[in-house]
């Protein structure tokens, strides 16, 4: 059976993240600690969903002198939509929650 778009593993962690305060802006990094998923999964992800009108991205000026702006990214009304409808679906977050965070092999639960 195909897999439905945007309930792979990874994008229901960025889902969830996200979830925990939708109006807010968030930096890749953080969500990548927050996850536990590592930049090449990551912002390719973050990178879809914007492409798809999931995500509202920004850039914010660093406060430190000769810094590059950092990306921020955070849902859309549409994005929050259809994450809180695909974390509905989904065992993943109860899976998470038993277990402490995310325990990715290979791009499932393990």
């Amino acid at each position: 059976m195909p897999r439905i778009p945007h309930t792979s593993p990874q994008t229901l962690l960025v889902f969830q993240a996200l979830m925990a305060a939708p109006e807010r802006w968030r930096y890749g990094y953080d969500l990548s600690k927050e996850t536990g998923l590592a930049s090449g999964t990551l912002y390719p992800i973050l990178m879809r969903l914007a492409k798809q009108g999931l995500l509202d991205t920004g850039w914010e000026p660093s406060e430190e002198p000769g810094r590059p702006p950092r990306h921020t990214y955070r849902l859309t009304a549409d994005g929050a939509a259809l994450a809180r409808e695909r974390l509905d679906r989904s065992a993943a977050p109860a899976a998470l929650a038993r277990r402490g965070g995310p325990r990715l092999a290979f791009g499932v639960f393990r």
